[in-house]
C-alpha cells in the first residue's frame, strides 16, 4: 500500500495561503479606518456634494468586485492548477485502473482522517478571510468555506482511478467534518470559538521503516503518524480569552496502514506485529495567538500564521488502558 499524498498536498497548497492571511488583515484594518471615518462624516450630517457621494460607492463597489474577481482566479484557478500538477507529478506514476472504492476506515488508526479534516478546516477558515476582504456580506462569508472540500475532494477521484488505493467514503467524510466545523460556527458565530491545531514530536518508528514513515524531519513531519497529535482547542475563560483548554488525538505503534508486517521493495518480509498499536488521547491548555492584543501588524500577521500549531503544554495522556502526564507534551 502507498502512502496517501493528502497531508502533504494540503500543507503544499495551504501555508503560502496561510501567510498571506497577515496581509489581508492589513488591507482589513485600512478598510475599515476608511469606511468608520466615511460613515462618521455621514453620522454628523456634514454635507457632502452628491457627486462626491456617487463617487465614493461606485469606486467601493468596483473595488471589492475586482477583490472577489482575484479570489474567484486565484482559489478555482489554483485548485484546478494544484490537481493537474498532482495528477502528473504523483499519479501518472502509479498503475490506473477503472474507478473503484476502498474501505481505508480502519487504516492508521485514522490518524490520516485527522488529517483530511485539518486540511479542509483551515482551507475553509482562509477562504472565510478572503470572503471578509472581497466584502462578501457577514451572513454569505461561511459560503465560502465549503472551498476546504471543493478542494480536498476530488483528490479522491484521482484514488478511485489509482490501482494502489481507491476513493474513501471515510476522507469524504473527514473532508465533510472539517469543512462544517469552520462554515457552521462562521454561520452561527461569525468567528471560529472551537479551533483545529496540530503538534508533533519526533519518535523511533521510522527508522524501522523509513520510505514509508520518512527519512529526514521534514519527511516525518507529515508521514509519521506516530509523531501527529490534532487539537481541538476552545477559550472558556472571558478575563483571559487568550488561554484555552485542547483536547487531543493521537495513535502510538503504527509502521504499516492495517498491520505493522509488510515486504519491501528488496522482497524482505518485515513483521513487527508484536508491536502494540493503540490510541491515545490528551488534555492539555493552549494559547489562542489570535486573542492577544498588539498593535503591531506584522506580529499580528505572525500570530496568525503560528496559530494553527499547538504550543506546547503540560499534558495528560490516555491510552492502553493507562493515564500518563507530561511535563511538556509537543
Amino acid at each position: 500500500m502507498f502512502t496517501r499524498p493528502s497531508i502533504w498536498c494540503l500543507l503544499l497548497f495551504v501555508i503560502p495561503i496561510l501567510k498571506g492571511m497577515g496581509q489581508t488583515a492589513s488591507l482589513l484594518n485600512s478598510n475599515a479606518d476608511a469606511f468608520s471615518h466615511f460613515t462618521l462624516n455621514i453620522d454628523r450630517n456634514e454635507k457632502l456634494p452628491s457627486n462626491q457621494k456617487i463617487h465614493l460607492f461606485k469606486d467601493t463597489s468596483n473595488h471589492f468586485r475586482k477583490r472577489k474577481t482575484l479570489c474567484y482566479t486565484v482559489g478555482l484557478g489554483g485548485t484546478t492548477m494544484a490537481h493537474l500538477a498532482l495528477s502528473q507529478l504523483w499519479y501518472k506514476d502509479y498503475p490506473q485502473s477503472k474507478f473503484h472504492f476502498f474501505n481505508d476506515n480502519k487504516e492508521w488508526l485514522q490518524m490520516d482522517k485527522c488529517g483530511h479534516a485539518f486540511s479542509s478546516y483551515y482551507l475553509g477558515v482562509t477562504a472565510i478571510e478572503a470572503a471578509k476582504w472581497a466584502g462578501v456580506p457577514k451572513n454569505k462569508q461561511w459560503r465560502w468555506a465549503l472551498f476546504g472540500s471543493l478542494f480536498q475532494d476530488p483528490i479522491e477521484i484521482w484514488d478511485g482511478l489509482s490501482a494502489g488505493w481507491g476513493a474513501s467514503t471515510c476522507d469524504l467524510a473527514a473532508n465533510t467534518f472539517g469543512t462544517i466545523l469552520s462554515a457552521g460556527q462562521h454561520a452561527i458565530w461569525q468567528e471560529q470559538k472551537v479551533k483545529m491545531k496540530f503538534s508533533f514530536h519526533t519518535t523511533g518508528f521510522p527508522a524501522l521503516r523509513p520510505n514509508t514513515l520518512g527519512q529526514s524531519w521534514n519527511e516525518q513531519l507529515l508521514k509519521d503518524y506516530n509523531g501527529q497529535t490534532y487539537w481541538l482547542t476552545y477559550s472558556p475563560y472571558k478575563p483571559k480569552p487568550w488561554l484555552g483548554i485542547a483536547v487531543g488525538y493521537s495513535a502510538y505503534g503504527l509502521l504499516g496502514g492495517f498491520k505493522n508486517e509488510w515486504t519491501d521493495k528488496k522482497g524482505v518480509y518485515h513483521d513487527y506485529n508484536y508491536q502494540p498499536r493503540y490510541r491515545q488521547y490528551l488534555l492539555s491548555l493552549d494559547i489562542d495567538l489570535t486573542k492577544i492584543k498588539t498593535k503591531h501588524k506584522a506580529l499580528k500577521s505572525l500570530f496568525i500564521i503560528l496559530n494553527g500549531i499547538k504550543i506546547p503544554f503540560p499534558a495528560l495522556q490516555y491510552s492502553n488502558k493507562q493515564l500518563k502526564a507530561y511535563g511538556l507534551y509537543f
